[in-house]
C-alpha cells in the first residue's frame, strides 16, 4: 500500500517538485461609469457611519506531504487558516475582535487522498483532493477555502447592517455594504490617460469609479484612493484600491466609495509600527496577530503532524 510522508523541507520553502502557476487573464474595464469625460480627483465624504467591521484572514502551510504512490510521488499539504473581524465603534470610540474562526485543511493532488490522524480537538484536518498534479493547485484550493470563509463572514456581518471593509478583493457579489480593500497593485486596470490622475491624489481623495469584469460573472465597481500623505515617497505611495459589487446601483457604490475614502485614512498604519505601512490598516494588523496566535505554534504543529502521520498504519491512501 502507498505510504504518506511528511517532507523534510521546511514548509516555507515549498516542495522539491513544485511548478509555476499560470498568470491570470486580463479583465474588461469600463472607465466611464461615473465620469465620461476627463478624470479629476474626488474628495471623500464622511457620512458619520457608526460601526465598521474589518475582516481579514491569515493562512499558513503547516507541513508539505508526499504520498509514495506506485505511480510516483503525489504532492500534498497540511494548512491552517484563520478568519476574523474587528468591530470599530466610532461612537465610543473602541475596537474589539468579535469573530475568530480557525480552519485546517489537507489537500492532495492527482485525485489521491489520505486521512490525517486527529491530533487533538484543536488540531483536526479535513482531507480533500484536486485532480491536478501541479502542486500549485494545492495552494490554490487551500487559499480558496480561506477566501470563501472570509466572504461568508463578511456577508454575515453586512446583513446585520454593519459596514464591512474586507482585506483583499471582494468575495461575495451580493448587494450589501461591504468593500474589498486591496493594498497591493498587481494588475493595471486603467488607460495611461486616466491612470495619471492616481499620482495626483491627496490623502482622502479618490478617482472616479470604473467597472471591472464588464459582462462577466464578477462585475464590480472600483476606485483608487490615497490613505496617507505621499511625503518623500513615489507618486503611488499610500494609494490603495477599493471595490464593491456591481449588484449595487451606481449611486450607492459612489456613496460607499466616498465614505471609505474619507474614513480609512484614520486607521492607516505608520512605518515605525508596521513594515507594510500605511496600507496595512491598524485594525487589520491587530486581527492578523491574534489569528496567527490562534493557529498555534508552527513548530509544535509541524512536530505533532509528523509524529501522528509517521506512526505505523496511521494514514491509508485512497
Amino acid at each position: 500500500m502507498a505510504q504518506l510522508h511528511v517532507e523534510s523541507w521546511a514548509p516555507d520553502y515549498g516542495s522539491p517538485f513544485e511548478s509555476d502557476a499560470g498568470l491570470a487573464e486580463p479583465e474588461k474595464v469600463d472607465e466611464t461609469v461615473e465620469v465620461h469625460g476627463l478624470w479629476h480627483a474626488i474628495p471623500g465624504i464622511d457620512d458619520g457611519i457608526s460601526q465598521i467591521a474589518f475582516v481579514d484572514g491569515v493562512r499558513r502551510i503547516d507541513a508539505r506531504l508526499t504520498i509514495d504512490d506506485l505511480t510516483g510521488p503525489v504532492a500534498g499539504i497540511c494548512g491552517s487558516y484563520g478568519v476574523g473581524a474587528v468591530l470599530w465603534d466610532r461612537s465610543i470610540p473602541r475596537s474589539e475582535i468579535v469573530e475568530a474562526r480557525i480552519g485546517r485543511l489537507a489537500v492532495f493532488g492527482s485525485g489521491k487522498g489520505a486521512p490525517i490522524p486527529v491530533i487533538s480537538a484543536e488540531l483536526s484536518y479535513q482531507s480533500e483532493s484536486v485532480p491536478d498534479a501541479d502542486p500549485g493547485a494545492l495552494i490554490t484550493r487551500f487559499h480558496g477555502a480561506m477566501r470563501r470563509a472570509e466572504g461568508d463572514l463578511s456577508e454575515e456581518l453586512a446583513k446585520t447592517g454593519v459596514f464591512v471593509v474586507s482585506d483583499g478583493p471582494i468575495n461575495d457579489m451580493a448587494a450589501t455594504d461591504k468593500v474589498g480593500f486591496i493594498k497591493s497593485h498587481r494588475a493595471p486596470y486603467l488607460s495611461h490617460e486616466r491612470a495619471a490622475v492616481i499620482g495626483s491624489l491627496e490623502c482622502g481623495q479618490r478617482t472616479p469609479l470604473f467597472l471591472i469584469g464588464k459582462g462577466g460573472r464578477y462585475e464590480r465597481y472600483s476606485w483608487y484612493f490615497r490613505i496617507a500623505d505621499r511625503g518623500d515617497g513615489h507618486s503611488w505611495t499610500g494609494v490603495v484600491r477599493g471595490e464593491v459589487s456591481a449588484a449595487l446601483d451606481l449611486d450607492r457604490a459612489a456613496s460607499i466609495a466616498a465614505r471609505t475614502t474619507a474614513i480609512i485614512p484614520a486607521v492607516a498604519s505608520e512605518g515605525h509600527v508596521d513594515p507594510r505601512a500605511p496600507q496595512n490598516l491598524v485594525p487589520i494588523a491587530a486581527l492578523e496577530r491574534e489569528l496567527r496566535r490562534r493557529l498555534g505554534d508552527p513548530g509544535y504543529v509541524y512536530r505533532a503532524l509528523r509524529s501522528a502521520i509517521m506512526k505505523p498504519h496511521a494514514a491509508g491512501v485512497v
